[in-house]
């Protein structure tokens, strides 16, 4: 068992580096993953070595079966191609790991966003309320890192939560 805990660096945005930072922050290590992976035979660390260094992409199942072995969402460590607006949310939340004080701010004039901008907006909102709550100390940072790897968009619901503060907001 650990009694010091660091918080681990991620070296990039890739793939495989997104899986070894949560690895590392649930404090696993890559045989213990294995194994509740199901993964058998003398080299079964050389499986998640190679995911995690991108020699190897895990298959859409292994990915799920990952994400519960690490207790994150599917989004947050599967391979963005960015075509639905989720992958650009877990892209701005990975670059916060990258870069701590990052603030992201998004154009009005952004035509791609059009479609998804009321969509972004809410979550833009829910991540500037999270953020504050960790950084005045109200959460913990493992709070934290718990909702932001397992965020999820409930469309109805937190759009109409959103319409509701736009409208009290302009009245």
């Amino acid at each position: 068992m650990r009694i010091l805990f660091s918080k681990p660096r991620l070296y990039g945005l890739s793939q495989g580096d997104r899986i070894s930072y949560i690895r590392q922050l649930r404090m696993m290590t890559q045989d213990e993953v294995s194994d509740k992976l199901g993964i058998t035979g003398d080299c079964k660390r050389r499986t998640m070595t190679r995911y995690e260094r991108g020699n190897r992409k895990p298959g859409d199942k292994r990915i799920k079966e990952l994400s519960e072995v690490l207790q994150v969402n599917i989004n947050s460590i599967k391979q963005y191609d960015f075509e639905n607006i989720i992958d650009l949310i877990y892209l701005f939340l990975w670059l916060e790991e990258l870069y701590p004080k990052i603030e992201i701010y998004i154009p009005d004039s952004l035509v791609y966003m059009d479609k998804n901008k009321e969509t972004l907006n809410v979550f833009l909102s829910e991540w500037e309320k999270m953020r504050t709550l960790k950084n005045n100390k109200t959460i913990s940072f493992y709070e934290y890192i718990d909702w932001k790897f397992n965020y999820e968009i409930e469309w109805r619901d937190r759009l109409n939560e959103y319409r509701k503060d736009q409208l009290t907001r302009y009245r």
